[in-house]
């Protein structure tokens, strides 16, 4: 029975990271065309996918009775939806700011950060064997991002507030999930309406009605690309709740670190991007540190599985 569950688990998390691969490549695309094309403003953008989250969600809960709506204190979804907010925005002023390159090395301090909060906040610690894994991870991004290196200071400032934002978010998703006893589902359908809230509190800010949505005409060929990336992030978000709360936010950040390997990859394949021997240097660093650590922490889940039993069969016993 405890061996089952555990290899659900397991598969339940692998479909997970692969739907969340495609998902994320796809959406790049889609949200690209409507930005540059389309010219649809990027946080307006974002409420519009945490609208069709919740109505989703809503549906899927009511309708379809795929999953059902639990019952959760409302104060402490408005920390986790207020810090989702501020990595969002803080995100998007960073890109704007910033070059792409220089943008995913910052990102890859969200690792070092996350670790440090987790030890000195949570007393949890990562084995030296699993920090040495990051290492090739954190020096293949910046070889793969060495050509587009260009620094800002106004971008240094926002992508820290992003960086340290992004960790605290990351962690509370996953000590949610395991304090409420809750699946991803039912903690994004909390989340997501609170998140919507409180950006039509900043998009009056970033992106004044009268400069963009007012002055332009879409069509309804462009409002179809605008739902479907929000139907696209519908399904990222599900994955994302789902993959922090089966592994860890750790685990989810190398796993980004593969996708952004992967986006060059895809881009030199398909749209005939350069790709430089630096670059390809730091690609296979990249893609051996993320390996190394899968099979480090698989190693280390192993190693702790056996004695589960043991300790649940001692707590029968002592009874």
């Amino acid at each position: 029975m405890f061996a089952t569950s555990v290899e659900k688990t397991k598969n339940w998390t692998l479909f997970c990271l692969t739907a969340n691969l495609l998902f994320s490549i796809s959406i790049v695309l889609i949200n690209k065309w409507i930005y540059k094309v389309i010219g649809f403003p990027n946080l307006t953008l974002t409420f519009i996918h945490f609208v069709v989250t919740s109505v989703g969600l809503l549906i899927a809960a009511k309708l379809f009775k795929l999953f059902k709506i639990k019952r959760l204190p409302f104060m402490k979804m408005i920390p986790l939806s207020l810090t989702f907010c501020g990595f969002v925005v803080f995100t998007n002023l960073s890109l704007l700011h910033n070059s792409v390159g220089i943008y995913q090395v910052y990102k890859t301090l969200t690792m070092p950060l996350i670790a440090l909060i987790q030890f000195y906040f949570y007393k949890e610690s990562l084995s030296n064997r699993v920090k040495l894994c990051l290492i090739p991870i954190l020096f293949g991004v910046f070889l793969s991002s060495f050509y587009d290196l260009k620094f800002s200071f106004t971008g240094f400032v926002y992508a820290m507030l992003g960086v340290v934002v992004t960790s605290v978010y990351q962690i509370w998703v996953g000590k949610r999930q395991n304090e409420l006893k809750i699946t991803s589902a039912q903690l994004l359908v909390y989340q997501a309406p609170l998140s919507a809230l409180w950006l039509l509190v900043v998009i009056p800010i970033f992106e004044p009605p009268g400069d963009e949505l007012l002055k332009s005409h879409f069509t309804a060929h462009d409002l179809l690309f605008v739902m479907i990336s929000g139907t696209i992030a519908l399904l990222i978000n599900l994955t994302i709740f789902a993959i922090i709360g089966n592994t860890s936010p750790m685990t989810y950040n190398v796993f980004g670190q593969l996708k952004f390997a992967l986006t060059i990859i895809f881009g030199f394949l398909i749209f005939d991007d350069e790709l430089y021997f630096l670059q390809f240097i730091g690609i296979s660093l990249t893609f051996f540190g993320v390996a190394l650590y899968t099979i480090t922490r698989l190693r280390e889940q192993k190693q702790r599985l056996p004695l589960l039993p043991t300790l649940q069969s001692k707590k029968h016993s002592d009874i």
